[in-house]
């Protein structure tokens, strides 16, 4: 992969990063399954959901919860690419969230986490992610929202 594929595969990636959250926060995570392969693994510190349906079935549940407004901020974005169909991401996650309608009182984030994306180039060429592990980093305040499915 040359500098210029680099920098665009780069770019893909981080703009369907946004893609999604922009999804989750504003049309509760109703395309998000779109954004992974069918064996996926999402990984977090207090749940963990195995496959594509899972974690729709999460975001279905959590729209059917109630009300909740979530900012889902994201930075520091890196990549690695081990091939061309092959790349490992790392990104901070600043969650701010909170059951209820806006506007709604501020608050330091809920969490912080250290997130990695093990991502794969499919056939017809979209990013997807295989793997997505969050390692919270510092929390406290409201809880995050997970079921145990």
């Amino acid at each position: 992969m040359n500098r210029t594929e680099r920098l665009l595969a780069t770019l893909e990636l981080q703009n369907r990063l946004m893609e999604y959250w922009h999804d989750v926060d504003t049309n509760w995570g109703r395309r998000a399954g779109e954004y992974y392969t069918e064996d996926a693994v999402f990984e977090g510190p207090e749940a963990s959901y195995h496959g594509r349906a899972k974690i729709e079935e999460f975001y279905r549940w959590r729209e059917k919860r109630g009300q909740r407004t979530a900012v889902h901020a994201v930075s520091n974005f890196r990549v690695e690419f081990e091939s061309d169909s092959r790349a490992t991401s790392t990104w901070y996650l600043l969650l701010y969230a909170a059951d209820g309608a806006p506007v709604l009182p501020t608050h330091p984030p809920i969490q912080i986490a250290l997130v990695t994306d093990k991502c794969v180039k499919d056939e017809a060429g979209n990013w997807r992610w295989s793997c997505r592990r969050f390692e919270a980093l510092f929390q406290g305040g409201t809880p995050p929202t997970n079921p145990k499915l």
